[in-house]
């Protein structure tokens, strides 16, 4: 039997062959598939408990630490790209493998590294990693779950993202708690921020290695043309007789248009112009920046420093933040396949609009203290921390799962690929020009005024949903229509 044979997760209830669907079989290999999300999370969320420690130990200002934390996302940007187009010809369990290689590499360097440039290039590594897996993930799971759960299923991976960010959070408070600062040496010598990075390479690991024992995804395997595998793989999946029927209903959504797909299949051949359906898959992954989630999760721990909190209690917020998002992750979770997708998204949109601006409200009654920071007041204070909790609660609600559950369905077999690697390539397009303005937003406008540019697109994302947003919930990936 070969490292990747399915049959390696078998459970003795649901053998290869017989005429029922391997609910564990399913479970365990979406499981794993989620550990991509785990490390995404954990690598996006590690730097904020960093970020002083980089000013500090490469003598950066405002501009170079703004670069050190987002330098990441360029390279997720990439691959994001990189990966949607190689999986259609290594495959999606390939390109996951390729991700979990460059998650090791990149927390090692990161924390080993000795100058801006160094640290740049391995954060730029682990980005490669992260984008890899922020749409290689999804696109599995969506290719291997029953419609009837895929939206359930695929919401894991937020789920999964949300934990790993928490993790991170968690692993960076407990070491600048032990150490007395993120500052401070510690084990062997080095300064806690950089253990901080090499935590990340247990789980990295595990996901290395779990990779080797899960399948293909059946629907590239026909895609390539290796029709019996593909038939093997979706026999232990969804039982011999289901198994059969899906192989033929993948080749015949394939016959019409029967090709290697390529990034020429994202235009409509009848009109010359790109699909509609790929423009709303970029303004699905740009408005899920636009509404400024990743100010909180890279630069929390800065700013509630700013507005008076100490470091140990600026880092527990974000335990907290992140606790509560898995929470409502997990509601989420419960709702994608009942109620649907367009639904969650505008209402975290609404909701995100209103927090946002009650965020507004409590940062533009700040004050400034004897050193020149700001400071509010215990009123203001609470106002700000539960309507950025409250925030917090609306996009992982909807936004933070559902963007990546829309992105790994909502394209047809021809085009998933190629339609992910535009799609992820905006995502983090947007995350990096978010990220990387924010310092500089934070320093002429104020929070106030950042803020308020988040709560404006949060408004305008629930027009887009509306209007352009249709429905997915229970539709076959074969009839999905593009």
């Amino acid at each position: 039997m070969t490292a990747s044979s399915p049959e390696r997760f078998s459970t003795s209830g649901n053998q290869p062959g017989q005429d029922r669907e391997n609910f564990s079989f399913i479970l365990i290999i979406c499981c794993v598939a989620t550990i991509g999300g785990f490390l995404f999370g954990f690598d996006s969320g590690v730097i904020n408990g960093t970020v002083d420690g980089l000013r500090l130990a490469f003598n950066s200002d405002s501009m170079g630490t703004g670069f050190n934390v987002a330098s990441m996302l360029l390279g997720c940007a990439v691959g994001a790209a990189a990966a949607g187009r190689l999986a259609d010809i290594y495959g999606r369990r390939m390109m996951l493998i390729w991700s979990a290689v460059f998650f090791l590499i990149s927390a090692w360097g990161s924390g080993i590294a000795t100058s801006s440039v160094e640290f740049i290039v391995y954060r730029v590594l682990g980005g490669l990693a992260v984008g890899a897996a922020s749409v290689m993930s999804p696109a599995y799971i969506s290719e291997v779950a029953p419609a009837r759960i895929r939206g359930r299923l695929s919401t894991i991976q937020q789920v999964a993202i949300i934990c790993g960010l928490t993790a991170a959070f968690l692993s960076n408070y407990l070491l600048a708690d032990v150490s007395g600062s993120a500052l401070n040496t510690w084990w062997m010598g080095y300064e806690s921020w950089r253990w901080m990075f090499w935590v990340e390479m247990v789980p990295a690991g595990i996901f290395l290695l779990t990779l080797f024992f899960i399948p293909e995804s059946p629907r590239f395997l026909v895609v390539r043309d290796r029709r019996e595998k593909a038939r093997e793989v979706l026999c232990q999946l969804y039982g011999q007789a289901a198994g059969n029927t899906k192989v033929a209903e993948i080749e015949a959504s394939l016959a019409a248009d029967h090709h290697k797909p390529g990034l020429g299949d994202l235009i409509d051949k009848n009109t010359g112009k790109i699909r509609s359906l790929v423009w709303v898959g970029i303004g699905l992954a740009t408005f899920q920046q636009l509404v400024g989630i990743n100010v909180v999760f890279y630069y929390g721990a800065v700013l509630w420093q700013s507005v008076g909190f100490s470091e140990n209690d600026a880092l527990l917020i974000n335990v907290v933040s992140g606790a509560v998002s898995i929470a409502a992750c997990i509601v989420a979770l419960m709702l994608v396949d009942k109620i649907g997708r367009k639904p969650l998204l505008w209402i975290g949109s609404a909701g995100m609009a209103v927090t946002l601006g009650l965020c507004v409200v409590a940062f533009a009654s700040a004050s400034l203290d004897a050193n020149g920071n700001p400071s509010l007041s215990d009123s203001m204070g609470t106002l700000a921390l539960i309507s950025a909790n409250l925030y917090v609660i609306f996009f992982n609600l909807s936004w933070g799962p559902i963007m990546w559950v829309m992105l790994g369905e909502m394209f047809p077999n021809q085009i998933r690929g190629s339609g992910l690697a535009i799609s992820g390539f905006f995502q983090w397009g947007s995350n990096f020009a978010i990220t990387m303005t924010f310092p500089i937003m934070l320093a002429s406008i104020g929070l106030a005024g950042a803020y308020g540019f988040y709560a404006f697109c949060a408004a305008i994302s629930v027009f887009f949903v509306l209007r352009y947003v249709h429905e997915t919930k229970g539709v076959e990936l074969e009839d999905m229509k593009g």
